[in-house]
């Protein structure tokens, strides 16, 4: 999309600076870089079959980010301090030079304190005090206490990974009435599905179940996507499009909110995301990649899954114990971070900053200083929302609704009779 005509010069000056830190971000791929073959998988599980299994040790290609990162530093010291873009600019200059070290730093420990300033670790308080580490194992806790019996023979049907590409493609043609974003299988993949702008990915071979394909359609399709296309409308800030460090929290914490209110998660994905947090936690602590392989075996899941789970502690970091990368940290509290932001928003009369959101990869400070320049036309409102969002009405029922229920007080209800008087 075209620049407005004849730009204010703060308008343009910032808009300059950002079409070169999109140039410089361009080959910091901090996932896929950092991520490992699927040949480290087949080769764990070969010996672990054997009963002698080994510890991975990828050796990581080497990356020198030393121009990406001097323009970088000199983008942030370009911008004004003082204007909404400005900021938005410096802050993620500083996010993306952090990950660019991180890269440098592949294989080695000093990665997991580059992690750690990006995402955070298990440790951070959540709003109400109670810590990241703190909130997963009360998941943990509960999905545990459910008898996972008591779920409909339907909801334990195996979909295929081909059947599910051919299922996602036509929910997607259908809502863009065009082919906007392909489905594709890849056999390299470690993790079930990864999203871009236009492309979705499956890891061929893998068994999903009919939440995976509601949580895939809401989480991948509609947030991660539609974030980067809307992104991509905006002839400011055409970084809105790409995956920035600094966003993960909120891009994961609307994903995961977006499966939670259209009713696409299950308790058994809140354990998934939970025992990875304190599989984080254990990493930090001292276990090795084979403890914590373990840990999620004995947490239910099998052989392939609990690799990938332990995968994605490892990334970039040693594999025998003390190091850990920390990106799984950010969906709990992304996703209570997002909630509690919708909630403000309905209470302020603010719930157009809830669709303004989905305007490309934002943090909720972003959004909230960006309203002025969308206002002005200078940003782009979003081209395409999700239903969920498009419906104001649905949206502020619900959150509604949650704000007064959190004014109830479980621990002043005593028993359920109680209850059922209530």
């Amino acid at each position: 999309m075209d620049l407005p005509a004849r730009p204010r010069p703060e308008i343009a000056h910032h808009a300059a600076l950002d079409a070169r830190l999109a140039k410089a971000a361009r080959g910091v791929r901090l996932l896929s870089l950092a991520s490992w073959p699927a040949s480290e998988q087949q080769a764990f599980l070969a010996g672990w079959a054997r009963g002698n299994p080994r510890l991975p040790a990828y050796a990581y290609p080497k990356h020198d980010f030393s121009d990406a990162r001097r323009e970088f530093a000199a983008i942030a010291a370009a911008a004004d301090p003082a204007h909404p873009l400005g900021v938005y600019l410096a802050e993620s200059a500083q996010g993306w030079s952090l990950a660019a070290e991180l890269l440098e730093q592949l294989g080695t420990p000093a990665v997991t304190g580059l992690s750690v300033a990006l995402f955070g670790k298990p440790d951070h308080a959540l709003p109400g005090g109670a810590t990241t580490r703190e909130a997963a194992n009360h998941f943990i806790a509960i999905a545990n206490e459910l008898d996972r019996e008591l779920l409909a023979p339907a909801e334990q049907v195996q979909i295929s990974a081909t059947a599910l590409s051919l299922q996602l493609q036509a929910a997607l043609d259908d809502y863009f009435d065009a082919r906007v974003i392909t489905v594709q299988l890849d056999p390299d993949l470690i993790a079930k599905a990864a999203a871009g702008p236009t492309r979705i990915r499956l890891r061929a071979g893998a068994a999903f179940s009919d939440y995976d394909r509601h949580q895939l359609l809401q989480h991948e399709a509609f947030v991660h996507s539609l974030t980067a296309l809307n992104g991509q409308q905006q002839g400011v800030l055409p970084s809105l499009a790409l995956s920035s460090p600094r966003t993960t929290a909120t891009q994961e914490g609307l994903a995961v909110f977006a499966e939670q209110i259209t009713g696409s998660i299950d308790i058994e994905r809140m354990k998934r995301v939970s025992l990875r947090i304190e599989a984080v936690a254990m990493a930090l602590e001292g276990a090795d990649f084979l403890q914590v392989f373990r840990y999620f075996l004995d947490a239910g899941q099998d052989e392939v899954e609990s690799f990938t789970s332990a995968q994605r502690v490892f990334r970039g970091v040693p594999t025998t114990g003390g190091a850990a990368f920390t990106k799984d940290t950010v969906y709990l509290r992304g996703l209570i971070g997002v909630h509690t932001f919708f909630r403000w928003a309905l209470k302020h009369d603010k719930l157009r900053l809830c669709r303004l959101l989905f305007a490309g990869k934002m943090t909720l400070a972003d959004v909230a200083r960006f309203e002025p320049l969308f206002d002005s036309g200078d940003l782009q409102p979003p081209r395409w929302l999700p239903e969920w969002v498009a419906r104001a009405n649905g949206l502020a029922g619900m959150l509604a609704f949650s704000l007064f229920a959190n004014r109830i007080r479980l621990d002043q209800i005593m028993d359920s009779e109680t209850v059922v008087e209530l």
